[in-house]
């Protein structure tokens, strides 16, 4: 291409549209990995994310939900601590993912951000979040607020990963649960289930070609020797 000179032709291709609507597509139901932010007994980001297990069942979906008690900091402990392989991989097995924390101090929480923090971004050149699916969602304790899932979203990007448009954020969180620990039925409940529906339509839509989505110019020029050496650092 004479208008293009600094294209390295070996590694430019043209959109491939077969790849985007692959023929033989999986069958099985979306694996969704839920993750909370808070230890408190009552904690009602557990609740939310029970919540929203119960609808993504109903979806078609598999679950499972990680619970983040006893996951050491990061950089306090050897990846090969039980928790963080727990973690590690229930991320692998997942196609999508659903991020659930409460507000604190305007921020999303330490617990919250301890899981991800885990999650590595590569392992020997493979992203293990790249192309998966992701849902945000917080609860607050007072009004409503969007800080923790703006903050969500961005790690979201860093990450990687396939972040849903629609998001759910609930104010006064500890009027919505019942003493059964239910969502009662409110305008906030049905935001939960239009984003839970969402995220398994976006993970249907992108499991099949996700690693074609995400395919980059820019890494096809570089071996994979040299993605792992500038992507696995040791220390920052």
């Amino acid at each position: 291409m004479t208008d293009t000179p600094n294209l390295e032709e070996d590694h430019f291709n043209p959109i491939d549209d077969a790849r985007l609507l692959p023929p033989e597509r999986a069958t099985h139901g979306p694996r969704i990995l839920l993750l909370y932010g808070s230890l408190r007994l009552r904690s009602f980001s557990r609740l939310m994310t029970e919540e929203a297990a119960r609808i993504l069942t109903r979806l078609g979906a598999e679950t499972r939900t990680f619970n983040p008690s006893g996951l050491p900091l990061p950089d306090d402990a050897a990846p090969e601590h039980p928790k963080v392989q727990e973690l590690r991989d229930l991320v692998q097995w997942s196609e999508g993912m659903v991020w659930c924390s409460p507000e604190r101090h305007g921020a999303m929480t330490g617990v919250m951000k301890t899981q991800v923090d885990w999650i590595p971004l590569s392992l020997g050149g493979v992203r293990p979040t790249q192309g998966k699916t992701l849902a945000v969602m917080q609860v607050s304790g007072g009004s409503q607020s969007f800080n923790a899932v703006n903050q969500l979203r961005i790690l979201g990007r860093w990450m990687r990963l396939l972040t849903i448009p629609n998001q759910s954020s609930t104010p006064k969180a500890f009027l919505e649960f019942d003493e059964d620990d239910r969502m009662k039925p409110s305008p906030f409940y049905d935001r939960v289930v239009d984003v839970m529906e969402e995220l398994v339509k976006f993970t249907l839509l992108t499991r099949d070609n996700k690693d074609y989505l995400l395919d980059r110019y820019s890494e096809r020029k570089e071996s994979a020797a040299e993605l792992s050496k500038r992507v696995n650092q040791k220390a920052i």
